[in-house]
């Protein structure tokens, strides 16, 4: 008979395109979490977290890796690029945070981005010109194309010299092709491959494992689990602005899938939204800024890309965006993000509805607005609701009541400590 697993297993997502601040609440939730994993996506995510005046900046390694008690896992749903999850390890050491075997574990099962895939991925936006997708150009979605062709190579596959060189073979006789034939570019062969490889294996061997009997171990033990998004939910390849979307299942349905737990271990949802938005890339964006106006948010807000550095696009608030997003993903618990940032700005407009004849926008139609009066008080030292001023409180309940769903925590600047929580969830991470 199964033992009584936990029942606080919490799904961590972003609701708009990204960037949302989720690395900061996954930090924050892995107070009360025995295990964080990452369920999808690569490095083309960046989680910036902010401890004690430190910025970590992750791209694979959960962001639950600076609590002293969790478990990181990097799921079966995630590609990985070894020689970036190594640099990354290298970076966390030489800051004094040293991640070892039996605090990091990566699933046998990952796929891996390789050199190939980066230089594909290049390839293929240069080709675009003018209508390229904006993707990173590290590989992401050539790496998942080769895992749904059935033609990928798994981490699993690093701990097997002679099976590394079977699934190179594999892949690389048509990626030549493509380089050579369609692009004009160099053919790469077996052994620079393997050679790459080398030094990779022998420093990343030690951490790959069963993530999925890992985690099942972990749920038999009723010990908690924290599920880490990448991107967001309007970047998922099935329910986002396609095609300028990410290569991935971002919403929280997928954590099942990525890392090979049940969905009924799937307790809780987190939804994070900022209190404006902002997105990286192609792709349509109908709140977005006058020029002026969103290079004057984005100054305020650092709206550049953890990974690539690219400055963002902004705009208001889109509140029929995350009322479907809410939905998409079964949000339980929402958290509001960058609230600090509007701070000075005279009057703020909210997206309420679209000119189409539902409301709703899918990203078609023009939005009508509401204008709520800003504030110009400084916010980033209060930590309790009351504290905030009026009108700050009235825009807050205002997008409360637009969404459908309270929001939970508030977040009033880049520091961990920066929050206002107000459902207990949040309440029992921060004491």
């Amino acid at each position: 008979m199964q033992s009584q697993r936990a029942t606080h297993n919490t799904v961590v997502v972003g609701l708009q395109w990204g960037d949302e601040g989720k690395g900061k609440i996954v930090d924050l939730l892995a107070a009360n979490a025995r295990h964080v994993v990452r369920f999808q996506g690569g490095n083309n995510a960046g989680h910036t977290l902010v401890v004690d005046g430190e910025t970590v900046i992750l791209h694979l390694i959960p962001s639950g890796v600076l609590q002293p008690h969790t478990t990181c896992v990097i799921g079966n749903g995630v590609v990985v690029d070894p020689e970036v999850l190594v640099g990354e390890l290298d970076a966390l050491e030489k800051r004094g945070h040293s991640v070892g075997p039996e605090t990091l574990l990566l699933s046998a099962d990952a796929h891996l981005v390789l050199p190939i895939h980066r230089t594909l991925d290049g390839l293929r936006e240069q080709a675009l010109g003018g209508d390229m997708i904006g993707t990173t150009k590290k590989g992401i979605g050539p790496a998942y194309e080769d895992k749904v062709a059935r033609r990928g190579v798994q981490a699993g596959a690093l701990l097997d010299i002679a099976r590394l060189r079977k699934d190179l073979e594999s892949t690389l006789d048509e990626k030549n092709r493509m380089f050579t034939e369609w692009y004009g570019a160099k053919s790469v062969s077996i052994d620079e491959l393997i050679e790459w490889a080398q030094p990779l294996i022998e420093r990343l061997a030690p951490y790959i494992g069963d993530s999925v009997g890992h985690l099942h171990r972990a749920a038999d033990q009723s010990e908690s689990i924290l599920f880490e998004g990448a991107q967001g939910t309007f970047l998922d390849v099935d329910h986002g602005t396609y095609p300028f979307v990410t290569s991935s299942n971002t919403v929280a349905g997928n954590a099942a899938a990525g890392t090979g737990m049940g969905p009924k271990d799937l307790h809780a949802v987190v939804g994070i939204v900022k209190a404006y938005a902002t997105r990286v890339g192609a792709g349509p964006f109908p709140t977005q800024l006058p020029p002026e106006q969103e290079e004057a948010l984005r100054s305020q807000g650092g709206e550049f890309g953890a990974t690539t550095g690219r400055p963002r696009s902004c705009g208001w608030f889109d509140a029929p965006m995350v009322r479907h997003a809410i939905r998409l993903n079964g949000v339980t618990n929402l958290v509001l993000t960058k609230l600090d940032v509007l701070s000075g700005i005279k009057e703020i407009q909210i997206g309420v509805s679209y000119d189409t004849p539902e409301g709703e926008s899918r990203f078609s139609g023009n939005p009508i607005y509401e204008t709520m009066p800003g504030w110009d008080e400084d916010i980033t030292a209060c930590r309790s609701y009351d504290e905030l001023p009026e009108t700050c409180k009235a825009y807050v309940e205002r997008l409360e009541s637009l969404v459908g769903i309270q929001i939970g925590l508030v977040s009033v600047g880049p520091g961990r400590e920066q929050v206002i929580p107000r459902e207990s969830l949040f309440r029992e991470a921060i004491h």
